[in-house]
């Protein structure tokens, strides 16, 4: 079923007890998504634990098998994907739908800019609104061909080249997506493909690719800047993966433990990948108390177990450089912002505003209707915060199918008088399914 075709569905968050008890969360949504990518371009059988069962990676498996992978689930929830080998992707009979997906949609244009075929990707209403310029400037550039929606939205036509032409391309702004549809997009071509990134992104691509036996090289420069040269015409080789739980989706039971009195929360099995772990820090710098537990490395990707306990959070003024860390985080962010003591501002998020909704202008309004003093700026937010009282409540929330949106204001509502009423929960199934229910096994009540 997909989440966007039925009636909204509304649903009130109130105040919680103690919130207590030792949770697992999701598989992490990136690394799930390239795990069917690389395996659907290895020759033989890759096994993947722990995938991310959500609408978001379920529209990457189903465009992976209309190229002509073979990809199943097994009783015991694990998948196997028997790959085509690079090059070997077949042209689509239909329309590739990526439902709510951004990842889905850039990652598969990389990929498909150096073979030989057409495919049309179409989404639902939100992901249409969302720019695909950014990908399509520097896959243009290796010769792949583009017919898209005015302001390079979808539904858009591609075809691709091959052999495409190698670039060197510096990323104008710090995107992990448009990073990885670019190495992808190098996977099938002769010579190299490079990436110069002035600001380090999330590195699942770059660990994952080599883990598959790719040709790349990472160098940092005196400057901080990372340059990832990938060489092309790459074998890639089967793997069994094992995914680790999305840090994105733990940051919400973990701002749930911190502003609920009382609570202690584990949250087992989190990826801690140091370009991921920035809310982690930021929330350590409020006062909050998150230890991290049994740290260890599974399939090349540090993961650890978090203990999470309520704690008085004090407000906080990030460096932006820490944005590309919890590019995803922010919403969740500003809710232990409204909790804690003091004023918050949060700086040099200008790429909120092209994420699943305008991130910051619909955190604002939300914050707003629950009774939080905000003042919005072009590039992110001012938040005064409530100094661990109670946040009023209200809504209906409009969160714009924005699925961050609605589960951040559900967590609001489990630390306000009134509750929080959202206007429709079913975006969340695209990156956290069970998320309601998760919450109601640590005690909360909705």
């Amino acid at each position: 079923m997909n989440a966007h075709n039925d009636q909204p569905r509304p649903m009130t968050f109130t105040a919680a007890p103690a919130l207590s008890g030792a949770i697992g969360v999701p598989g992490d949504k990136s690394i799930s998504h390239r795990s069917l990518m690389l395996s659907a371009l290895a020759v033989g059988e890759s096994r993947v634990e722990g995938l991310l069962e959500g609408e978001d990676v379920l529209a990457t498996a189903a465009a992976m098998r209309a190229m002509g992978a073979d990809i199943m689930r097994d009783d015991d929830g694990i998948w196997h994907i028997h790959g085509v080998g690079v090059g070997g992707l077949m042209q689509p009979a239909t329309a590739l739908d990526m439902g709510n997906s951004g990842t889905s949609t850039r990652l598969l244009m990389g990929l498909l800019a150096s073979h030989d075929l057409t495919a049309t990707f179409i989404g639902d209403a939100s992901l249409s609104k969302r720019p695909m310029g950014r990908v399509i400037e520097p896959l243009s550039a290796m010769g792949a061909s583009f017919a898209a929606s005015p302001g390079g939205r979808l539904p858009l036509t591609m075809r691709g080249l091959c052999p495409a032409v190698p670039i060197s391309y510096r990323l104008p702004v710090a995107s992990a997506q448009v990073k990885s549809a670019i190495l992808l997009a190098g996977l099938n071509m002769p010579g190299q493909t490079q990436v110069i990134e002035p600001v380090p992104t999330r590195d699942h691509s770059e660990r994952m690719l080599r883990g598959f036996g790719a040709d790349l090289e990472v160098a940092v420069e005196a400057d901080g800047a990372r340059i990832i040269t990938l060489t092309g015409e790459a074998e890639l080789r089967p793997q069994s993966i094992v995914v680790p739980g999305d840090p994105s989706s733990a940051a919400f039971p973990m701002v749930a433990a911190l502003i609920v009195p009382g609570s202690r929360v584990t949250i087992t099995n989190v990826g801690l990948n140091p370009t991921r772990a920035g809310l982690v820090e930021l929330l350590q710098e409020m006062g909050g108390d998150v230890t991290v537990i049994n740290p260890r490395e599974v399939g090349g990707e540090p993961v650890g177990d978090l203990v999470i306990a309520a704690s008085a959070l004090r407000g906080v003024d990030p460096d932006p450089a820490r944005v590309p860390s919890m590019v995803d985080e922010f919403p969740i962010a500003f809710i232990a912002a409204a909790m804690a003591q003091g004023r918050s501002t949060f700086r040099g998020l200008e790429e909120l505003r092209v994420k699943e909704s305008d991130r910051i202008a619909v955190m604002a309004a939300g914050l707003r209707a629950i009774g939080v003093v905000v003042e919005e700026l072009d590039d992110g937010i001012i938040i005064e915060g409530r100094g661990g009282d109670p946040l009023p409540g209200g809504g209906p929330i409009a969160t714009h199918l924005d699925h961050r949106i609605a589960m951040s204001f559900a967590v609001a509502g489990l630390a306000s008088r009134n509750g929080v009423t959202i206007d429709d929960m079913r975006p969340v199934a695209t990156s956290f399914p069970g998320f309601a229910p998760l919450l109601t096994t640590l005690g909360a009540t909705g």
